[in-house]
């Protein structure tokens, strides 16, 4: 009953009881997955480069 749950949120949350360690798991691996392509994109020769050359750039500005 409703009345008899009061001031205990977590009694409505009997039935999911494993549904937050499945999404963690899963929300986990989709962030291991991006920062990997993420990795694989900016360690590509293109953006290497290019990130070079603007470090370069900002190094030899005239003040």
């Amino acid at each position: 009953m409703p009345w008899e749950r009061a001031g205990r949120p977590w009694a409505f949350a009997v039935g999911d009881a494993g549904m937050s360690t499945a999404e963690y798991a899963v929300g986990t691996l989709a962030a291991c997955a991006l920062a990997a392509v993420l990795y694989k994109v900016v360690t590509s020769g293109a953006v290497s480069a290019a990130l070079q050359g603007l470090i370069g750039r900002a190094l030899n500005a005239p003040f």
